[in-house]
This record gives structure tokens, C-alpha cells and sequence, in this order.
């Protein structure tokens, strides 16, 4: 796999564990400043929802460092970046699409750079 690839991948892990780490642990004491146009009093309501979305946010860092650094066979790896970039961009353009716009360059940007990158650096 090539180093960009590797970089992108990299980037849109750590962002996923961001975010993860945001929604299951900081919603109610970060979340007020970063969504301030979320009603304050709906964070503690919405707690538990948050940390489920955060609980897939890192089920989706979880394969990317998964393809990145433990899986050998640099076809699996592909495949596997592959699937897991692909779940992110969707999920991607779907939170641009029904709930925040900036979600689709903040979120699935990244995720289809790296897609781009991987079959613009394959290895024949």
C-alpha cells in the first residue's frame, strides 16, 4: 500500500476515533460548543444516542487500523480499507444529506480521497 494511502487511511482513522471518543465521552460537556445550535437541554436527553453513534464511529476506526496495520496480505488490506472508506463516505454523505452539509466535506471527503488514492497507487 502506498504511503498516501496510508496517510489518508491513518487520517480518517484518528478522525473516527475523534469522534468516538466525543459522542460516547464528551457529548454533554464538548457537544454544547461544537452543535451550538442544538437546544442545551437536549444533550443530556440525547446522551445515549450519541454514544451508540460514537460506539459505530469506532467500529469504523476499528477496521481502517484493522487494514492498516494487521492485516498482511496487501490484497485483503486493499479490500478490507476499501470497504470500511466506502462505509465512511456513505455514512458520510448521508449526514450531509439529511442532517449537517459540512458533513460531506468533513466526513466524506477525506474517505473518498483515500478510496482515490487507492486505486490511483495500485500495485499491479
Amino acid at each position: 500500500m502506498h504511503i498516501i494511502s496510508k496517510i489518508l487511511i491513518g487520517f480518517v482513522a484518528l478522525f473516527h476515533t475523534y469522534i468516538m471518543i466525543f459522542e460516547m465521552f464528551l457529548w454533554e460537556t464538548r457537544g454544547p460548543k461544537v452543535f451550538e445550535s442544538f437546544p442545551l437541554e437536549l444533550f443530556a436527553q440525547t446522551k445515549t444516542l450519541a454514544a451508540n453513534q460514537g460506539l459505530y464511529n469506532g467500529f469504523l476506526a476499528a477496521g481502517l487500523i484493522w487494514a492498516l496495520f494487521f492485516i498482511k496480505d496487501q490484497s485483503w488490506k486493499r479490500n478490507v480499507a476499501l470497504f470500511f472508506l466506502a462505509c465512511v463516505a456513505i455514512a458520510g454523505i448521508y449526514g450531509g444529506v439529511t442532517a449537517e452539509p459540512k458533513i460531506v466535506m468533513v466526513q466524506a471527503a477525506p474517505a473518498i480521497l483515500a478510496i482515490f488514492s487507492l486505486f490511483l497507487f495500485k500495485r499491479k
